[in-house]
């Protein structure tokens, strides 16, 4: 079997994890940062290659590897990316080279157990985003626990144990039952079809009872709540955010919150879609409490990276909502808002260790005057904090905008009380901004802080462009997700496209061949210039076209 394009990304940081734990000594510290930023900073670039050839208007699964893995139970090595797992794989291979890069002064001790567990962490997190066989996504969805309980355990703050224990039991308590779940799908389809398979998009066909739905979907629901985390869920992510080290929460704000969003819209929304309508009124209230409550929390807190994680309470509320509403300009909100909130939120975790390692305390009553000293972190704070709170033009406004015009369409009532969060947003994020970036310098120890060097630029600058680009020419991304979305979206509320005119693209469906490492373009291309190269002739059967 050829290795395809897609394993590699996946499995690259894995392999240089073990590559730095095995070959490299413990003292070459140097070494094993090199490396280290040099097998994520590849990781990231493969990645983008997915996007060479990549058919933005097909929902059907491209890079796809199936292979059979346990043929006694129907599990298969099942890998593909559609347009929103494509957008999230990008995300986490950027995000992760920035953390690797912001790691380089901040970690002290046991630099070669903290690189190769932050890469076995990448690994994980990618894995789950593009995997199609239930077996294999609970896998990857169990490994990435482990990394980040070590993370946050050995390399955290004051209070790093218990900040550890609590993440590692919620999220557990959560993958329990929702491997409850699978099973109970695994079972039920067995009875319809006979057929032991594991394979998630036969699921999107199976046709369950709503009192099977019903059940099944509150089992998937508990566990992907609390990874989102959703209220009354969420009291996990406040500790582990502020003790965790700073590539950790980058980590975990960026992209470890959107597998339980991600969760929702590829399993619940498609596999259980009358269950899916039944919870709608209550997850739309939880995420309405979640997108208040978080902001009004956040303007209580005393700590910088504090108010940051209460902040992502709130904007996660925003992508529950816009998922749970099922149309298409809401869904389309929350994915994006998906994408919006890793880059912007992942940049003020930076943003505040950055300062964290000049003055080590985060409190921001210790901070005043800090443009006066260090101009450039200011300019960029202050971009990404615009950013956070949906400023025009730049990419907070595009999902939270999208989000509120689909919330509007389906309940006036839900749109009034989720406005109140970019209210909530501005009050938080400018009052930090005014508080420890203008004013009169007061404190010695910050009048002789030094700006951002170039290292600590690059980590930011990528962010700030981002969010940049995404706010001023968001149709790239919002046509990468629109086919998938209104797949999801005709399957969850049948009928809802009938007299709009708009022809709903199916939801994807098993590829014919065990595997296809190659996108269909790339493997047409391929044969054609064997072909040529054997001096074959060009034969226009059907026959001679079937691979």
């Amino acid at each position: 079997m050829n290795v395809s394009l897609l394993t590699v990304v996946i499995f690259l940081p894995a392999l240089g994890a073990l590559g730095i734990a095995l070959l490299v000594p413990k003292t070459n510290e140097n070494a094993i940062k090199w490396i280290a930023n040099a097998i994520a900073l590849v990781d990231f670039a493969l990645s983008l290659t997915l996007l060479r050839g990549f058919d933005s208007a097909s929902t059907q699964l491209q890079h796809v590897t199936k292979v059979s893995w346990i043929p006694q139970l129907g599990v298969e090595y099942f890998i593909g990316i559609d347009g929103i797992s494509l957008l999230l794989v990008i995300l986490t291979t950027g995000l992760g080279f920035i953390a690797v890069l912001s790691s380089w002064t901040y970690i002290q001790k046991r630099n070669k157990e903290y690189y190769a567990t932050l890469l076995l962490l990448q690994t994980g997190i990618l894995g789950v985003f593009v995997s199609f066989d239930f077996f294999l996504f609970y896998v990857f969805w169990e490994v990435m626990l482990v990394p980040m309980y070590f993370l946050i355990g050995v390399w955290g703050s004051k209070n790093r144990l218990y900040a550890a224990i609590k993440f590692f039991l919620y999220t557990l308590f959560g993958s329990v039952l929702m491997l409850l779940g699978i099973i109970a799908l695994y079972l039920a389809n067995f009875a319809e079809t006979g057929v032991y398979t594991f394979n998630i998009l036969e699921f999107y066909r199976l046709t369950l009872s709503p009192d099977l739905q019903w059940w099944i979907f509150l089992a998937f629901f508990l566990g992907f709540a609390i990874k989102v985390p959703m209220f009354p869920f969420h009291t996990w992510l406040p500790d582990a955010h502020v003790q965790a080290p700073t590539a950790a929460s980058v980590i975990l704000a960026g992209v470890l919150l959107k597998m339980g969003a991600y969760g929702f819209l590829r399993l619940s929304l498609p596999i259980l879609p009358d269950a899916t309508r039944q919870f709608v009124p209550m997850i739309a209230v939880l995420s309405i409490i979640a997108i208040i409550y978080g902001g009004l929390v956040a303007l209580m807190q005393k700590d910088w990276k504090s108010l940051v994680a209460y902040s992502s309470v709130s904007h996660m509320g925003f992508i529950t909502l816009g998922i749970f509403m099922l149309n298409p300009i809401a869904l389309q909100g929350g994915i994006f808002q998906m994408l919006a909130h890793g880059v912007a939120t992942g940049g003020l975790f930076l943003i505040v260790g950055l300062i964290y390692e000049r003055m080590h305390t985060r409190e921001i009553a210790r901070f005043s005057g800090l443009a006066q000293v260090m101009p450039v972190y200011a300019t960029l704070f202050a971009i990404l904090a615009f950013a956070s709170l949906g400023m025009p033009t730049l990419n907070g406004f595009i999902g939270e905008f999208l989000v509120l015009v689909g919330t509007f369409q389906e309940s006036r009532q839900y749109a009034f009380f989720a406005v109140w969060g970019v209210v909530l947003a501005a009050a938080y994020l400018l009052w930090l901004f005014q508080r420890v970036m203008l004013g009169e310098v007061e404190d010695d120890e910050i009048a002789g802080l030094k700006d951002l060097n170039l290292r600590e630029a690059m980590t930011l600058i990528p962010l700030v462009v981002m969010a940049i680009f995404m706010g001023v020419y968001p149709k790239p991304f919002l046509e990468m997700i629109e086919q998938p979305v209104n797949a999801i979206i005709a399957r969850v509320r049948p009928g809802y496209f009938d007299g709009t005119g708009v022809t709903p693209p199916p939801l994807p469906s098993t590829p014919d061949a065990t595997t296809a490492a190659l996108p269909v373009d790339a493997n047409d291309q391929l044969e054609d210039l064997l072909q040529q190269q054997l001096g074959e002739p060009d034969n226009e059967t059907d026959e001679s076209s079937e691979k």
